[in-house]
């Protein structure tokens, strides 16, 4: 019998696995095999969606929301959406700058679709969240990876991004507060890269603000406050991270009209308008005070106090204070070139698996994050789990 020749595309050849997402496998694969797997790979919050967003969603259930939804959602949603970005955000939009999408990263896949030409550059100030490189790469764009380290609080600098700058750059993709290293932009520290981006009005801005309520020290920013980057900045954001409804799937952005009308386009070639139960739970979810999911922030930021404590123990790992989001980004540097259990460590890939297989910690190598350097850690698990993680990573790298 013939064996057939492999068919798939060079686009699904080329393409890398999400690091986040396998690593998340081989952590259920090993619990499988029975091992007590500490799973720190994954951005979920470990807490249940609030109980007054799921009875929104089973009110959706009985009242019979079944239908096909329209592509870019509900306009009752849409209308919350709006209520949302002006009482966080400062940002007046209208129903025909909204886009519902199955998540944010779809609505970040139809940025890249609707906006990139071939050869087209984007601006990634590093570490960045793991999809964007390679959905910039789906589009045929061109990622341009800009590095930072701890010094900066990993943020990109205005001389930085002046520097990434050429003739081809489209797009600059950023998230704040950060998925992986947690930092946020200032007020001040945006509108000094809008000043650089002053020079270049063709560019195209994308905030990724999925963090923006898990925020430790006050203050959200968006570039599009800035009236001069308004009509050039799409601002991202969904509900998965600071409700707890990750598994829901609903992201969306505000922008200029004719980039939304593009991706409800796209959108509705490739998945149409999303799930009508859960985008009926987001209006509520929306609608309701920020201060509702507090609880939450709080508990986080009691986790980030713990595993920064217990990180400082460890030999080797250098790390600075998240502002936001619910992960730590050390520096594990200090064990390339070591050799650890007999297991020789080159680069973070090495070591992430190393904690996996010798301390059954699963984490995320930095390389997928564009910070070879560093491994991400989410502490978005129980303070009993954090302690004992650590714990094991701290006895795993004595030897």
């Amino acid at each position: 019998m013939e064996t057939m020749t492999n068919q798939l595309s060079d686009r699904i050849n080329n393409l890398a696995t999400s690091a986040t997402l396998a690593m998340a496998a081989k952590a259920r694969e090993l619990r499988g095999e029975g091992k007590d797997v500490i799973g720190l790979s994954l951005g979920e919050p470990d807490f249940n969606t609030p109980d007054f967003i799921k009875q929104a969603a089973i009110d959706a259930v009985n009242e019979n929301y079944n239908s096909y939804t329209p592509v870019d959602g509900y306009a009752e949603l849409k209308q919350a959406i709006i209520t949302k970005f002006k009482r966080d955000n400062d940002l007046t939009y209208e129903p025909s700058q909204i886009v519902v999408s199955t998540g944010a990263k779809q609505a970040l896949y139809n940025l890249a679709q609707v906006c990139l030409n071939p050869g087209d550059e984007v601006v990634l100030p590093c570490p960045y969240w793991v999809s964007y490189s390679d959905i910039v790469k789906l589009a045929e764009g061109v990622p341009v990876e800009v590095p930072t380290s701890i010094d900066t609080d990993f943020k990109m600098t205005p001389g930085q991004l002046r520097a990434a700058i050429t003739p081809k750059t489209k797009m600059l993709w950023y998230s704040s507060p950060c998925n992986p290293s947690g930092s946020i932009y200032s007020k001040e520290e945006l509108r000094a890269l809008a000043d650089v981006l002053k020079d270049y009005p063709e560019i195209i801005v994308v905030s990724d603000e999925i963090y923006e309520h898990i925020n430790y020290v006050g203050d959200h920013a968006s570039m599009a406050q800035f009236e001069d980057m308004y009509d050039r900045t799409v601002t991202v954001n969904g509900v998965a991270k600071a409700f707890a409804m990750t598994g829901w799937r609903i992201g969306y952005i505000g922008g200029p009209s004719y980039i939304a009308r593009a991706c409800n386009k796209i959108q509705g070639q490739v998945t149409s308008g999303a799930n009508c139960i859960a985008q009926r739970a987001t209006i509520t979810a929306l609608m309701s005070p920020v201060s509702k999911i507090q609880y939450m922030v709080d508990e986080f930021k009691e986790r980030r106090k713990l595993i920064l404590d217990l990180v400082q123990e460890i030999p080797g790992f250098e790390c600075n204070e998240p502002e936001g989001a619910f992960y730590i980004f050390p520096n594990i540097s200090y064990y390339f070139g070591k050799t650890l259990k007999g297991k020789e460590i080159s680069n973070a890939s090495d070591f992430a698996m190393f904690l996996l297989e010798e301390a059954n910690v699963a984490t995320v190598t930095g390389d997928a994050f564009g910070g070879p350097n560093c491994i991400r850690i989410s502490y978005a698990a129980s303070q009993e789990q954090i302690k004992e993680a650590m714990k094991r990573i701290k006895a795993a790298v004595a030897g």
